[in-house]
């Protein structure tokens, strides 16, 4: 990791390494991504099958590309009953902390007779994107679905890439059906999100799109939307971890590693008041690298994107963090409450010594699905109002219209619009 003084160059070098990362940086993929989409919508299941053959060397067809019951017990008794109980544990958590985000419509009314409310509808149908290859999340599968169960959802599908025989993670199946998806896809990468954005003679359209992928998920994410809504175009993933002389320098080596280990674009940033702590952080770092078995990632991951900035005081410190807008925020000091409430751009901030991020990533029930790439300074993280669409209700009486009328008309006028004003008009003729 780069050790630097926190200045305003620095910072600015950080945040250019940083937005490298970003899927708005991919022209060449986005060219071949554009291609697939393409004959997704003009061929369908077709062109789905040919490229689940091309790409995940799997042999899929109408018969075959929807996970049966069967396939759904085999995944059970492929599990340890111990990880099983694990996940309806966790699957609890994540339902009784997304069951607190639930609104409700409303409705005001007024002496005049005016009625104004918002009426809460959840989308028809989400589609949950679940990663396969080099690793199965079943934890993201979780906290994909379950948001939407708990928004009223009443069918939600998943896709995920099949391997070569044609099977699925096991874990991400029990997942699925634990959480309560309606049908699994045996289809990955771009095609999926195509199929499910547009349709194919298999996979049904959805409204909603959510899930993690590599660049050509997030990239085909990015050029559906419109046609589809979707949660965010996700980046790799990050953590920003903010420690004074207080914090354990054991933890907080530990806790960057946590993050490092997911690719070689993951970032990996502490910030600390205390310059014996940048150092005694280094040296743990060293003695993890001797024993953690996914070392090459994490030392690219380091090299790249790893750094630890010395800042002058706690509000210096502070004043970076938001501007960096890290998709996890670790809190490793002495108030860390007090300084949380100085925290305006994070996905998700994790308070004192025993808050480590995995805690959010597997348990606590706060959503993972994050924004990435700075785009917490404007992203939420996913959660029921993802799957809900609000509609405004209007209901005036005469007596509440007649009260207004003439404003009304002159508003109109005042735009040009006088086929706006004729509508109020005729009705006090």
């Amino acid at each position: 990791m780069k050790t630097v003084k926190l200045t305003e160059e620095t910072k600015k070098d950080l945040l250019q390494d940083l937005l490298q990362r970003s899927p708005a940086r991919y022209e060449k993929q986005e060219a071949i991504v554009a291609d697939i989409i393409s004959r997704i919508r003009e061929q369908g299941d077709k062109a789905l099958f040919s490229y689940t053959k091309q790409l995940d060397h799997c042999d899929t067809d109408a018969s075959n590309i929807r996970v049966t019951e069967a396939e759904i017990r085999e995944a059970y008794g492929a599990l340890e009953p111990a990880f099983v109980e694990v996940m309806q544990k966790a699957a609890a958590n994540i339902r009784a902390y997304h069951e607190k985000q639930v609104r409700n419509s409303w409705f005001d009314v007024k002496e005049d007779g005016s009625i104004l409310g918002q009426k809460i509808t959840p989308v028809s149908r989400a589609g949950v994107y679940v990663p396969g290859g080099k690793a199965a999340y079943p934890s993201s599968v979780l906290m994909n679905v379950i948001p939407a169960k708990v928004a009223g959802v009443p069918q939600i599908i998943m896709t995920t890439p099949p391997g070569a025989d044609g099977t699925v993670n096991p874990g991400t199946l029990a997942a699925a059906h634990i959480a309560g998806v309606d049908a699994i896809y045996k289809a990955g990468g771009a095609q999926a999100i195509a199929a499910m954005a547009f349709g194919t003679e298999s996979i049904p359209r959805v409204d909603k799109i959510t899930g993690p992928g590599n660049i050509f998920v997030a990239l085909a994410k990015k050029a559906v939307y419109g046609y589809v809504s979707i949660d965010s175009v996700a980046g790799p993933s990050e953590i920003l971890v903010l420690a004074d002389e207080t914090a354990n320098p054991r933890y907080v080596a530990a806790d960057l590693l946590s993050q490092a280990e997911h690719d070689e674009l993951a970032c990996a940033i502490l910030i600390t008041t205390s310059e014996a702590l940048a150092g005694q952080v280094q040296t743990e770092i060293g003695q993890f690298l001797k024993k953690l078995p996914r070392t090459e990632i994490i030392q690219k991951s380091l090299e790249n994107y790893g750094y630890i900035l010395l800042a002058a005081d706690v509000d210096e410190a502070v004043a970076a963090a938001n501007e960096i807008a890290s998709e996890h925020l670790e809190i490793l000091m002495k108030n860390p409450f007090e300084v949380m409430t100085k925290i305006k751009n994070a996905g998700a901030v994790f308070l004192g010594e025993h808050s480590c991020e995995p805690l959010g990533d597997y348990y606590a029930g706060p959503n993972h699905i994050l924004p990435t790439s700075g785009t917490a300074r404007f992203f939420s993280p996913l959660g029921v109002d993802d799957f809900i669409k609000k509609s405004s209700i209007i209901s005036y009486s005469r007596t509440a219209l007649q009260a207004v009328h003439e404003e009304i008309e002159l508003f109109a006028r005042k735009e040009g619009l006088t086929a706006h004003e004729n509508s109020i008009k005729v009705r006090f003729e």
